[in-house]
C-alpha cells in the first residue's frame, strides 16, 4: 500500500481504538474497571515475559557499559538530552492518575500514598527492565531514530516470525495506555466543571456517577490531535505541556507556603525545600531547551496553557459578577 494509504489506516484504527474506549469508560463503572484491570494485568505479564524470553534466546547480546566516560558530561547538557527527558517524563505521566479517582476511594488518605508507592515503584521496575532488555538485545543503530523499537529488540531476540509476534504483543499493549488515560483524565476536566460554573457541563455524570461528557470531551481533542498531527509532535507537545504543569504545580508548594502557612497539611514535602527547587531546575531546563528546539509544539503548548489561564481568570470574573 502507499505510504499515504497506510498513514490513514492507522490513524482510523486509533481514532477506533479511542471511540471503544470511549463508549466503554463512560457506560458502566463495572465494565470500566474491569476492562482496566484485565489490561493492566495482560501488560505487566507480557513486559515480564518478554523480558525474560528475550534474554534468554537472544543469539549475540549487546555489550552495555553504565559507567560514564569521557565525554558524557557533554551529553548530559546538551539540547537533544534535554528534549529526550521529556519522552522519560512521559512515559511516567501516569504515576500520579490515582490522584484523580481519589474522590472515589473509600478512605483516600490512607489509600492514596500507598496506591501511589506501590505503582510507582512498580512501573519504574518494568520500565527499568523493559529499557534494559531494549539495549541488550538490539543494535543501538538499528533502534536510533526509530519509532518501533518493541519490534527491533523483538526480532533481534526471537527472530523475524518470533519478533513480528513479539512486536505485536507489545503493540496492544498500547491499548492499556489509552484505556487508562480515557479512564483517569476526564476526572480532571469533572472537577473544571465542578468548580467553574461557566464550564459545568463538564461535570455531567450518568446514573453511574461517570463523567460521560468529560469522557467524551477528552476522546475528541485526542482524535482531533491524531487527524491532524504526528506521532513525535504529539510526543513533544503532550511531554512539554504536562512537564509545564507539574512545574506550576510544584511551584505551587512554595506558593501555599508563604500565602497560607497556618493550613493544615496532613503530607509535607520531603526534604523541603530542596526536592521542589532540583526538581523546579531539572524541568525549567528542560523546558527552556524544548521551546528552543522544537518552538512549535512548545509554543503552543504555552499557548494552551495560557488560554486556560485566560478561561480561569474569565469564569472566576463571571462567578464574582453573578454572586454580587
Amino acid at each position: 500500500l502507499p505510504q499515504a494509504v497506510e498513514g490513514w489506516i492507522e490513524k482510523a484504527i486509533a481514532v477506533a481504538l479511542i471511540v471503544v474506549m470511549t463508549v466503554v469508560h463512560s457506560g458502566s463503572r463495572r465494565n470500566s474497571g474491569g476492562m482496566q484491570w484485565l489490561f493492566t494485568v495482560f501488560k505487566v505479564a507480557v513486559i515480564v515475559v518478554f523480558c525474560i524470553a528475550a534474554l534468554l534466546f537472544v543469539d549475540e547480546p549487546q555489550p552495555l557499559a553504565f559507567v560514564p566516560v569521557s565525554g558524557d558530561a557533554q551529553l548530559l547538557t546538551s539540547g537533544a538530552f534535554a528534549i529526550s527527558l521529556i519522552y522519560v517524563s512521559y512515559a511516567y505521566t501516569g504515576w500520579n492518575a490515582a490522584t484523580y479517582l481519589s474522590s472515589e476511594l473509600d478512605d483516600p488518605q490512607r489509600d492514596l500514598p500507598r496506591i501511589l508507592f506501590i505503582g510507582t515503584a512498580v512501573v519504574t521496575l518494568l520500565y527499568v527492565a523493559l529499557n534494559y532488555v531494549f539495549l541488550r538485545v538490539a543494535a543501538m543503530d538499528a533502534m536510533t531514530g526509530k519509532i518501533e523499537i518493541g519490534f527491533i529488540a523483538a526480532e533481534a531476540a526471537f527472530g523475524r516470525a518470533g519478533g513480528q509476534f513479539a512486536g505485536i504483543a507489545l503493540a496492544l499493549l498500547l491499548i492499556s495506555t489509552v484505556s487508562a488515560m480515557t479512564l483517569a483524565g476526564p476526572r480532571v476536566l469533572q472537577v473544571i466543571g465542578e468548580d467553574f460554573s461557566i464550564l459545568k457541563m463538564l461535570s455531567r455524570t450518568n446514573n453511574d456517577g461517570l463523567p460521560y461528557f468529560a469522557i467524551r470531551t477528552q476522546s475528541f481533542i485526542a482524535i482531533l490531535f491524531i487527524l491532524t498531527s504526528g506521532f513525535e509532535s504529539i510526543l513533544v507537545f503532550a511531554g512539554f505541556t504536562l512537564a509545564l504543569n507539574s512545574f506550576v504545580t510544584v511551584f505551587g508548594v512554595f506558593v501555599l507556603r508563604w500565602r497560607q502557612p497556618e493550613l493544615p497539611r496532613p503530607y509535607r514535602t520531603f526534604a523541603y525545600p530542596l526536592t521542589p527547587i532540583i526538581y523546579l531546575m531539572l524541568t525549567g531546563w528542560t523546558l527552556g531547551f524544548v521551546l528552543y528546539n522544537r518552538p512549535a509544539e512548545g509554543l503552543f503548548g504555552l499557548a494552551l496553557i495560557g488560554s486556560g489561564a485566560l478561561m480561569f481568570w474569565v469564569s472566576a470574573r463571571w462567578a464574582r459578577n453573578v454572586a454580587a
